[in-house]
């Protein structure tokens, strides 16, 4: 799931702040600026809530990015076929660029904090529900049948929670993962505390509920910062069944574990269950959708351990096996392809040896030419270590390419090199031609760069 930012263990902690966000009552305004002709998708949100208005059928959103790794996978593995024929028979489906400035609003307005996601509306724009993330078609189709087929507002789902019923305790269910679809913490645990005292009793004694409970109380603390209960508690639910969730919760773990005296105690512990998962989901029988987290995650926590060999060892035996599957074609797969690029990148940063990757980046720009994002990779990558004149070049041709938000992001990157060229003025025109294609949108990342050049 690609809201999993690709950082060291210091950094993950700020990996979900900022959650919970609530709906906006409003629409966002209409832009001029938006993705390249080519990702643009054929019907805008509000002529897709036109539509499903008029059928009385379905909306389905689906936020995606250029940079969505996991976007990729289940735009080559899943998002195909007869299944996904039948769905757009039934249902209203528009893309939704996250990184332009409708799509942006878009994910705001509806509290989007992970891709991809897909939300399902109503013809009334009232919420059914809402899937994050890469999943396997096994688990994806029946989840988008239920919505699309008899799915109903969560306000309704909810006052069905009533009582120790099979069929409350279902709803409390549907409820309880809705709200950590959302990110939305306290808005989850303030709905379950309020239930009455027999529907909580009832939710409380099924396995599942009772692990997204616990989930949604790990998050809370990770959002609120809380070290003392994210380590309890996080500790609960990683003794739970997550299947290939495991990875995204570990995640939040590792923030606070490493930070801790006894680092390597807390950590170990988790190891396990995690080398499991990747002999199983990524090598073995029961594939994950989003190996690429399993990997990172197994990885951090070799790291932590201070095992660098058996992180040296993961990371060798996952592009292996990323190679094999793309047999030499680039173009087959761009989800395998940016595993095999952020693989690399962690293999080098782990020996210091980045020729492979070096060799590796020019070959994925060939082979996506039309985009943005490796050759702002690889620049960024370039500039970190210190090769700021190469680095610039890969930005600029970035920027060529680049629009929305990321406009501001490969200028930033680009400004830095510039400085670090002392090529000052430059660097000063580089932030005035941007912030004036840019526009009033993305006022955070417009104050960064701005930023860089008022010393």
């Amino acid at each position: 799931m690609s809201n999993r930012p690709l950082l060291s263990l210091v950094s993950v902690a700020l990996l979900l702040a900022a959650c919970g966000e609530r709906q906006s009552a409003q629409a966002p305004a209409p832009v001029a600026d938006a993705a390249p002709a080519a990702t643009q998708a054929s019907l805008s949100f509000d002529e897709g809530l036109a539509q499903a208005r008029a059928r009385q059928a379905p909306l389905i959103v689906d936020f995606h990015a250029p940079w969505c790794y996991s976007c990729y996978f289940m735009a080559t593995n899943v998002l195909t076929g007869a299944d996904w024929d039948a769905v757009e028979k039934k249902a209203v489906v528009v893309e939704v660029d996250a990184d332009s400035p409708d799509g942006a609003a878009l994910k705001d307005r509806y509290g989007i904090k992970a891709l991809p996601s897909y939300l399902v509306l109503d013809g009334e724009g009232r919420e059914l529900g809402r899937i994050l993330g890469e999943q396997t078609r096994a688990e994806f189709y029946p989840q988008i049948n239920r919505l699309v087929d008899g799915g109903q507002p969560l306000t309704a789902v909810a006052e069905q929670v009533r009582d120790g019923s099979a069929a409350s305790v279902e709803a409390g269910r549907s409820v309880l993962k809705s709200y950590q679809a959302r990110y939305d913490a306290d808005g989850g645990l303030r709905w379950f505390a309020a239930l009455p005292a027999p529907a909580r009793a009832a939710l409380r004694q099924d396995a599942a509920a009772q692990l997204l409970v616990a989930r949604l109380q790990f998050l809370k603390a990770v959002q609120q910062n809380d070290a003392k209960a994210a380590l309890a508690v996080g500790a609960q639910v990683l003794a739970g069944d997550l299947g290939c969730e495991r990875p995204y919760e570990l995640d939040r773990y590792l923030a606070f574990a490493a930070q801790q005296a006894d680092a390597r105690a807390l950590v170990a512990v988790q190891r396990p269950a995690m080398e499991k998962l990747v002999a199983d989901g990524v090598f073995g029988p029961a594939p994950c959708a989003d190996k690429r987290s399993a990997v990172l995650s197994l990885a951090d926590v070799d790291a932590v351990l201070g095992d660098q060999a058996a992180r040296q060892t993961l990371l060798e035996k996952a592009i292996a096996d990323v190679e094999r599957q793309i047999g030499g074609d680039l173009k087959k797969d761009r989800n395998l392809d940016d595993n095999l690029r952020i693989y690399r990148d962690q293999l080098a940063e782990l020996s210091g040896d980045y020729t492979a990757y070096d060799a590796l980046m020019p070959k994925l720009i060939a082979a996506w030419p039309d985009d943005y994002v490796y050759a702002a990779r690889w620049g960024k990558s370039l500039l970190a270590r210190g090769q700021a004149e190469q680095a610039l070049a890969q930005l600029d041709a970035a920027a060529a390419k680049a629009y929305g938000v990321n406009r501001l992001k490969v200028a930033q990157d680009r400004v830095k090199a510039l400085q670090a060229l002392h090529r000052d003025a430059d660097a000063r025109r580089v932030v005035a031609e941007t912030l004036k294609a840019n526009g009033p949108w993305f006022p955070d990342e417009a104050a960064r760069l701005k930023d860089l050049v008022k010393t």
